[in-house]
């Protein structure tokens, strides 16, 4: 089952049982694909949703901290609870042990050992995780401590 075709199904399964904010953040998800495919006149491939999604999560991240800064705790919620429900349409997240792994692996391949080299351990260590979800600001922080 295609991306598109989970959900269109999880919105009608949501309209059925009444879910307003699953319904809300799945149309959000079929608007942003929709619009991929009328901007590129193609569909998305596999990795190019994932990063449609990836930045969908991004923006419920961001909005959820200025809510929070704002003192808007119930806004807070809701933008966690949308993170959480397309967060389901993305691979499980990488572990620690795997990004540290590919960290390791990226700074050996790399032969990287000073901060000012972050960008190419960067750029190897997601090569490595490629297809993966990944956290970047995770993968950027092990990074910076990895490196002196």
């Amino acid at each position: 089952m295609t991306l598109t075709e989970r959900i269109q199904k999880d919105m009608v399964e949501a309209m059925k049982a009444k879910q307003e904010l699953r319904l809300s953040t799945v149309r959000a998800i079929k608007a942003t694909m929709m619009k991929y495919k009328a901007d590129n006149m193609k569909e998305a491939d596999e990795a190019t949703e994932q990063q449609l999604l990836k930045t969908l999560v991004k923006q419920r991240v961001d909005a959820r901290e200025q809510f929070e800064k704002a003192g808007r705790p119930e806004l807070a919620a809701k933008e966690a609870a949308e993170q959480e429900i397309i967060e389901t349409y993305l691979p499980q997240k990488v572990s620690d042990a795997e990004l540290e792994e590919a960290v390791l692996a990226a700074m050996a391949e790399t032969g990287a050992t000073a901060k000012a080299q972050m960008g190419v351990v960067m750029k190897a260590a997601n090569a490595r995780l490629a297809g993966k979800n990944v956290d970047g600001r995770a993968l950027s922080e092990m990074v910076k401590a990895k490196l002196v």
